[in-house]
């Protein structure tokens, strides 16, 4: 059982590193901004606070289970006029931004508001 010790050490230094080896690089990151920025907010207003859709800010984003959030960012809300993004954006793409909602949607790539 010592052997394994060094393994799990190591195994649990590494996953923060393994937890965002998905994530988006800057380039795409400010991909995506713009594009909650732009198609997002076409609903959900420029600023994301509100319109068609409900308000998008960090007080009404941290109101909502992030697993809820991924799914409907995702997947859409049936029945609704939410639409799923998954054939725009990757699984890893649509948690980044589901992440950001949560943290405060960055104005543009790089600042935060």
């Amino acid at each position: 059982m010592p052997r394994r010790r060094p393994l799990l050490i190591l195994t649990l230094a590494l996953l923060p590193a393994w937890a965002q080896a998905d994530e988006p690089g800057p380039e795409r990151q400010a991909q995506l901004i713009r594009m909650v920025r732009q198609d997002c907010g076409s609903c959900h207003g420029i600023q994301l606070t509100g319109g068609l859709g409900p308000e998008l800010t960090q007080a009404r984003m941290l109101d909502i289970r992030f697993d809820s959030l991924l799914a409907t960012i995702y997947n859409g809300r049936p029945g609704t006029p939410m639409p799923g993004w998954k054939s725009m954006i990757s699984e890893a793409d649509a948690t980044w931004i589901a992440r950001q909602l949560q943290a405060g949607f960055p104005l543009e790539s790089g600042k935060t508001r």
